[in-house]
């Protein structure tokens, strides 16, 4: 009998070593399938990450002094960067507009199907009728707790989050907002602000449209175009727009028609198809604010979530994070990106939100993540989509909660 033990003691070993590896290798993040889940959140004295690498902007600053250098007196010949817009995209622009109305149109609308919680204590979101147990709490006593949320009702901020910036009546001529300027210059969303400088044309938000390029003289920008020529490309803005009325008319009916398309899919209780168009709408955004910021720059703040839509940050000084008592409370400019002015929220996927069990804290390590949109779409009916199944780790079978000691 115990030599029969003895026997089938070296293949349950092995068992248990093969599993220990695979946990091992999904724990560290060795396959790169599991490469895209979202770190923790750095701590607040640390910069945020140069998307460019600094050698690299060393090199450009350099090559753009020797330019200068050679040929004082330039005229810029690259939109946008000389005050033109830049002819692809502009409908890329305006589609990017329609999509994030159409985006908040549809999450307010699935908030009163599926519930949203938000943390009384910190920023974080779970989407779900029962919030999760993990212990991810980092605000106040959150040693008290043990790092345990408190849950109560969010709303469509907590889904989605569009910081607001400065808007530029002139982006090439005068990119700066100062000190001064901070309660007399509007604020308003950055993806707006980038859709404005792209080409869309709000009546709320005027900017200035060249028909002619500008100088670079000794790095400072001067334009030549006279205050005639001005008037005559304002009537000619004018005799375009007229003519483009109908296709500004049907483009607001097709918006009107979406929306009323999205009202008859709610009082017809089909979440499905609203969660399917919400997620491609919000797509669709995504992948035009990501085209845009290949021409059109953008800045961000290296300790604070502030962002400014331009060539350059404004001077307002308004940064309480770290550090910012040596830069006299201005920001610590660096190059934007996507995530900086379009805000995914992060949050745990639920593989069945229906079930009323939450997250285990003890089997966090087998749980996805994935932008707050998708996983509110996805619980609403709308099939994963392929760029999120390798973060959600939909391949994943967690454990059961007394089976985490034989994986672990």
């Amino acid at each position: 009998m115990n030599r029969r033990i003895l026997s089938e003691i070296p293949p349950i070993q092995a068992l248990n070593s093969r599993i220990r590896t695979l946990t091992v290798g999904l724990v560290e993040g060795d396959d790169p399938l599991y490469a895209d889940v979202p770190k923790p959140s750095r701590t607040k004295s640390d910069r945020k990450p140069y998307p460019t690498p600094m050698k690299v902007l060393i090199r450009r600053a350099k090559e753009e002094r020797e330019a200068r250098k050679a040929q004082p007196c330039r005229m810029l010949e690259e939109p946008p960067d000389n005050g033109l817009l830049v002819p692809d995209l502009v409908e890329v622009a305006h589609r990017v507009y329609r999509a994030r109305e159409s985006v908040l149109f549809g999450i307010s609308k699935l908030l009163g199907v599926i519930p949203i919680q938000r943390c009384r204590h910190c920023f974080e979101v779970h989407v779900g009728y029962v919030g999760h147990e993990i212990r991810t709490c980092t605000g106040p006593s959150s040693g008290i707790r043990s790092a345990t949320h408190e849950w109560r009702r969010g709303g469509v901020q907590d889904v989605i989050y569009f910081p607001k910036c400065f808007h530029l009546y002139d982006r090439v001529g005068k990119p700066r907002v100062g000190h001064d300027e901070r309660h007399s210059v509007r604020r308003i969303p950055a993806v707006v602000e980038l859709c404005i400088q792209a080409g869309l044309d709000l009546k709320k938000y005027p900017t200035k449209r060249r028909t002619k390029p500008v100088y670079c003289i000794e790095g400072r920008i001067v334009d030549f175009e006279s205050e005639t020529e001005i008037d005559e490309t304002k009537r000619g803005l004018s005799s375009v727009l007229k003519k483009s009325q109908s296709e500004i008319d049907s483009r607001a009916k097709n918006e009107q028609a979406g929306n009323a398309n999205f009202d008859a899919l709610i009082y017809s209780d089909n979440s499905r198809d609203l969660s399917i168009v919400t997620l491609e709408s919000w797509f669709e955004m995504v992948s035009g604010v990501r085209r845009i910021m290949e021409k059109y720059k953008a800045q961000t703040c290296g300790y604070c979530p502030e962002v400014q839509v331009g060539p350059k940050g404004h001077k307002v000084r308004m940064c309480k994070a770290s550090k910012h008592q040596s830069r006299n409370g201005l920001h610590a400019w660096q190059e934007a990106t996507i995530n900086d002015v379009v805000g995914p929220n992060y949050v745990w996927h639920v593989r069945d939100a229906h079930n009323g069990i939450p997250l285990d804290n003890d089997l966090k390590r087998y749980y996805g993540k994935a932008p707050a949109v998708v996983e509110l779409c996805v619980q609403g009916g709308a099939p994963i989509p392929e760029q999120c199944r390798s973060m959600m780790r939909v391949d994943v079978v967690p454990p059961d909660r007394d089976e985490v000691d034989l994986v672990a």
